[in-house]
């Protein structure tokens, strides 16, 4: 009776070393523990050492590594057909660089924020709005520092920090912020164009040598 292997890939998983194992890219399943345990430990793809960056992987390539070695296990893969294995330098990470990364990212994220309020309200007019509503409640002369452009103030920090889903540290609620989304969102479309160009390079090659 044949054993069964549960395989399963996704998008796009990292690694650190040259050699790259099953276990190191796919999730495994199998209820024979010796079965698991043997192919967790298999090779499956050797990367050129110091070539950092990003390789398509099919997973039937995979499942080919595997039914070489494994004549009474039947395989049946789960997930992506094919992926991206992003293989990265695990002695680039520098603290210094992450820092100088995090504050330009920060200061570009509030510098843009507060031209693109001043540009609306300024192409608005909501000065001149404010004075006019002023003077219609209270009949004087506003000095531009009332209580509406105080609360107006408090209201656009308001609705930051809950658009944003933080405040410092912490997140108001377990939703992930927009922020992420749209990484997630453009981490998608880089996997996406990366395995859409490795196929079109392959059938090109398949034309040329046909």
């Amino acid at each position: 009776m044949s054993k069964i292997l549960y395989v399963q890939t996704d998008k796009n998983v990292k690694v650190t070393k040259e050699t790259v194992l099953l276990g190191d890219i796919a999730k495994l399943s199998s209820a024979d523990a010796k079965v698991l345990q043997r192919n967790q430990c298999r090779k499956v793809v050797s990367l050129a050492k110091g070539k950092y960056g990003r390789y398509v992987v099919s997973a039937m390539d995979l499942i080919k590594e595997i039914e070489k070695e494994e004549e009474n296990v039947d395989v049946t893969h789960i997930g992506e057909a094919t992926f991206v294995i992003t293989y990265e330098n695990p002695n680039a990470k520098s603290s210094v660089i992450s820092w100088v990364k995090t504050i330009l990212i920060s200061l570009v994220t509030f510098f843009g924020t507060a031209f693109s309020i001043m540009t609306f309200n300024t192409d608005v007019s909501v000065a001149k709005l404010f004075r006019q509503i002023y003077h219609m409640f209270t009949g004087g002369k506003s000095s531009g520092f009332t209580i509406l452009e105080i609360t107006y103030s408090i209201g656009i920090a308001i609705g930051v920090i809950f658009y944003f889903n933080h405040f410092g540290s912490r997140k108001l609620t377990q939703d992930p912020t927009p922020m992420e989304v749209q990484m997630r969102l453009y981490e998608d479309d880089v996997d996406t164009t990366i395995i859409e160009k490795d196929e079109r390079r392959n059938k090109k090659s398949c034309g040329s040598n046909s």
